[in-house]
């Protein structure tokens, strides 16, 4: 089931339900994406309806901040839960353990996807990460070539709003990969060269504003929040109208 927010399709699944349709696109045919709109991105696609249309393609759109989670109860058309990019990625890992998938780390400054693997795969025993990329790439043919040579099921694409969906959409389909999935700063996370908010803070839906403790130059992004669900609020009214 779809949930539109602001023009852009979210699917209305648990992280449960998600990781298992992400296992299901890493062990089946064809290429699929992922991607995980936050509020930032949300307002991006409503100002490029080409940018829109990618994201609504993608095999999976899934709600990242808890913004958007607000705004659907403000729209009227609640979502079940927030799914988080991390928590869907590291979701699908035990099971790539198991079925033996390969997983490429693409994106975040040189090094950082390396560490990222090193870290992963002591986290992960068994873990097969096939191949590592920075994102500070000019030749997009020469990096879908790699992936192929690498022979990657998995991707994770770390590349940041909105380069990382175009990407994915334009050249995940030659990369020989089943499934891409965008995930912003998540090496970061992965690497240790970023600290992920703790549990509680978490479940109360308040990892964004940890964040904005430890990284203060973020003030400017996180003050469109509150823009966002007025945003949100001004279509509410418009529709019952």
């Amino acid at each position: 089931m779809k949930i539109d927010i602001l023009g852009v399709q979210f699917d209305n699944v648990t992280l449960k339900e998600a990781v298992e349709e992400g296992l299901t696109f890493a062990g089946g045919e064809g290429f699929h994406y992922v991607v995980t709109p936050n509020p930032e991105i949300v307002n991006l696609a409503r100002q490029d309806a080409a940018y829109r249309e990618i994201l609504n393609k993608a095999s999976l759109v899934l709600p990242d901040g808890i913004g958007v989670v607000h705004a659907g109860k403000i729209l009227g058309t609640q979502l079940k839960e927030r799914v988080p990019g991390i928590d869907f990625a590291t979701g699908i890992l035990p099971q790539l353990v198991k079925e033996g998938r390969r997983l490429y780390l693409l994106g975040a400054k040189p090094g950082v996807a390396q560490k990222a693997a090193e870290q992963l795969k002591q986290q992960y025993p068994g873990l097969l990460i096939c191949g590592t990329g920075d994102g500070y790439f000019t030749d997009n043919e020469l990096v879908t070539e790699q992936l192929r040579e690498a022979n990657a099921d998995v991707v994770f694409v770390c590349l940041g709003a909105p380069k990382q969906e175009r990407w994915m959409a334009q050249y995940g389909p030659s990369s020989g990969a089943k499934l891409m999935v965008g995930l912003g700063g998540v090496l970061d996370v992965f690497s240790g060269e970023v600290k992920r908010a703790p549990e509680l803070w978490q479940k109360f839906g308040l990892e964004w504003f940890y964040r904005l403790l430890h990284q203060p130059a973020r003030i400017g992004r996180m003050a469109k929040l509150p823009l966002f669900l007025v945003t949100a609020w001004k279509a509410r009214q418009k529709e019952k109208v």
